[in-house]
């Protein structure tokens, strides 16, 4: 029985790696075929992006003032990643105190 199981692992792996590394026809390498990584541009409405979150934070820029939302459109995937961006972007664009999390959508 643990012969079978290897046996039938191991030809799985090596249909899945030849399936990962065959090419279609008329196609380019997958290194190739890779859209390169680059963040948003804060001017592009969240409409044009598929995926992602939109993140919205509490931000202040003195410590008795009032909260000010900040509106953040991430292309990550992760909710987690994406609020980090925001906060990041939140600290850029010169709020230094980020209260809290009001609302995280996905796109």
């Amino acid at each position: 029985m643990s012969e079978e199981l290897a046996d039938f692992e191991e030809q799985m792996s090596r249909e899945i790696s030849a399936f990962l590394d065959a090419d279609p026809p008329g196609t380019k390498p997958a290194q190739a075929r890779r859209a390169p990584s680059r963040p948003q541009d804060p001017g592009q409405p969240a409409k044009a992006m598929k995926t992602g979150h939109v993140v919205k934070l509490a931000v202040r820029t003195k410590q008795l003032e009032m909260d000010t939302v900040f509106e953040h459109h991430s292309s990550s995937i992760s909710r987690l990643e994406a609020q980090m961006e925001a906060e990041k972007a939140a600290r850029q664009a010169g709020y230094p105190i980020i209260g809290f999390v009001i609302d995280i959508q996905r796109l």
